[in-house]
């Protein structure tokens, strides 16, 4: 009983009641959709995040290519460079050679402690360029999974706020009617009883 009690309280602005307002129906609405948008709209939007930031991570993995390159500069002495997946690599000098045969030298993210000239891995990108390596599966599941949260929840607080705005809006409006009302009908009850 105590339960059926609750969900008539609960659901005051959709019963029929000589006091209720439109404004409370409208009210009643825009609670009604502002929940529905930040629970269907978010999971679909952490969904869709979630699985694009996966297929661009699953393309990284594919486009990037682990090659031999040979150390220019020894790394013993260097300072990590704090890029990448790892903070124990530093930036060297490094000479490789792309798959269509050309030679290069440049710059290249590699495993600190070696000396010059030995050999190392380097990852490029679909032009040949040095890059970062690519995150691995459990990294980018992981990232996809925490952007995905993200956009729900900064779609899930846009919709509160537009709603917690239009509700606002309508207590401003009530406010300025019970102000007229109360200029109206306020004097005649200043009237003190002999």
């Amino acid at each position: 009983m105590r339960g059926a009690q609750g969900a008539r309280q609960w659901c005051w602005r959709w019963r029929r009641n000589p006091l209720r307002r439109r404004d409370d129906v409208f009210e009643a609405w825009i609670v009604l959709i502002v929940w529905t948008v930040m629970v269907l709209g978010g999971t679909l939007a952490g969904l869709v995040t979630a699985h694009a930031a996966d297929e661009s991570f699953t393309r990284l993995r594919h486009d990037r290519q682990a090659i031999p390159a040979i150390l220019v500069s020894g790394t013993e002495r260097a300072v990590p460079a704090g890029e990448g997946s790892s903070f124990d690599h530093v930036r060297a000098t490094v000479r490789w050679t792309t798959p269509d045969g050309s030679p290069h030298i440049g710059s290249a993210l590699v495993e600190s402690g070696h000396k010059a000239g030995s050999h190392v891995v380097i990852w490029t990108d679909p032009q040949g360029r040095p890059t970062t390596a690519p995150p691995t599966t459990s990294a980018a599941a992981t990232e996809s999974t925490l952007l995905g949260v993200a956009a729900a929840v900064a779609l899930g607080g846009l919709v509160f706020g537009v709603g917690g705005l239009v509700r606002w809006r309508l207590d401003q409006r009530r406010y300025r009617r019970w102000e007229r009302e109360w200029e109206r009908l306020g004097p005649q009850w200043g009237h003190k009883t002999p």
